[in-house]
């Protein structure tokens, strides 16, 4: 018995680590962006579209990607998956021209498509009904550092050299396949795999995305886009914004970013389900969605490396607290229908990745305060969404 629960302890580490790597890769490009806009003579819209791609080819290689799970099995899309972003940050690590590094990105966001649902759908396989929010709840936890944290981690290592960011990403890659190849174990028969298939192919995108648009999940998913919208908006043009305005380095924002990731990280493990017991998920979502368009906001305004840093923990600890909220509440309403409301939370997410990053450095170009007000008005524009649970009663729906 102890074997088995080490067993699945060293599996669900590993399913963890393998989606913290996949979206460690997309904030890796962050804090080396002003480098790469000198050497390459880019602007701030080809920067935003560079972060947006991955997200665009997520999104379209998501549908294909789910019905492969249940057709070929959740390791072999995760060891591909592994493969191919793997492959791609090497490319953009080594890219010369702009279109090598489009390239790079699509590669990264086809591999991010394969990984998260089959690591949901892994997740969902290992774990009971009542483990599922749990479960699901450290899936989330391990997006959200692996995206915040990985802009930290590259420019540390952007010290060695402007490509090294992404050729550690590449080896932390294989080393995470070679890793899933011997541990991993398909949890399902071939048969079950067979039965998921034939349900996969009457299941089309568009249905799913119709049924996303019910009352009892359309007005969660929203805020799952807006969340996404002004996370990324944000945090794209940060290190653009810091190093233009106060003339910070890649060392400067990788440790303001990487405290910020360790004070968010500390809280969500020791008082996010604390929080959640005394205020509720919807008002959590709330008071995250108020303070992070103040700050926002107030962004605009300071100087000093200090402020800037005091400023970054708390508007990252609001972004670190909203996507467990949602997700929690999501996995609570989702009742058997985890696999539909996990592959729409990453829909929705994809969306606001391509779509935030893309206005935020056309708005930088225009001026550099620009974009954090922007996030300030969706974040806004979010928390009036959030009151309309109320008046259709969606906790008794969720109930």
């Amino acid at each position: 018995m102890n074997k088995t629960i080490k067993e699945q302890k060293a599996v669900l580490l590993l399913l963890l680590s393998n989606i913290f790597i996949a979206f460690l890769g997309i904030g890796l490009v962050i804090p080396v962006m002003p480098s790469f806009m000198d050497i390459m003579h880019l602007s701030g819209k080809t920067m935003g579209y560079l972060v947006a791609v991955f997200a665009m080819a997520q999104l379209l290689m998501s549908p294909l990607a789910g019905r492969w799970v249940d057709r070929y099995g959740r390791k072999n899309m995760i060891v591909v998956g592994l493969i191919l972003f793997g492959v791609s940050e090497w490319i953009f690590g080594a890219g010369t021209h702009v279109a090598v590094l489009y390239f790079a990105r699509v590669l990264g966001g086809f591999s991010a498509a394969f990984i998260m649902p089959a690591v949901t759908a892994y997740l969902a396989d290992i774990t009971s009904v009542e483990e599922r929010p749990k479960a699901m709840g450290y899936m989330s936890a391990a997006i959200s550092t692996g995206f915040i944290i990985g802009p930290g981690i590259g420019g540390f290592l952007a010290e060695y050299g402007v490509r090294t960011p992404f050729y550690f990403a590449a080896g932390a890659a294989f080393i995470a396949c070679i890793s899933s190849l011997l541990v991993l174990k398909e949890p399902l028969t071939k048969a079950q795999l067979a039965e998921m298939a034939a349900q996969a192919d009457e299941s089309t995108f568009i249905r799913d995305l119709a049924k996303s648009l019910q009352p009892l999940y359309l007005i969660a998913f929203v805020i799952v886009f807006v969340l996404a919208f002004g996370l990324s908006a944000y945090e794209t043009i940060f290190s653009l914004f810091s190093a233009h305005k106060f003339g910070f380095t890649p060392k400067d924002i990788a440790v303001i970013i990487t405290i910020s990731s360790i004070f968010g990280v500390i809280v969500q493990i020791f008082l996010f389900g604390k929080m959640v017991d005394r205020l509720g998920e919807k008002k959590l979502i709330q008071i995250c969605l108020i303070v992070g368009a103040v700050l926002a906001v107030a962004a605009v305004f300071i100087a000093g490396f200090w402020a800037v840093l005091a400023l970054t923990c708390f508007i990252f600890l609001a972004f670190d607290l909203l996507r467990p909220a949602l997700t929690t509440f999501l996995s609570r309403s989702a009742g058997q229908e985890q696999g539909f409301v996990a592959g729409m939370n990453s829909t929705y997410t994809s969306l606001g990745n391509i779509i935030g990053p893309a206005i935020g450095g056309v708005l930088f170009d225009i001026d550099i305060n620009y974009p954090y007000l922007f996030a300030a008005v969706i974040m806004a524009i979010g928390l009036g969404i959030t009151f309309a649970w109320k008046e259709r009663r969606w906790g008794e729906m969720s109930g």
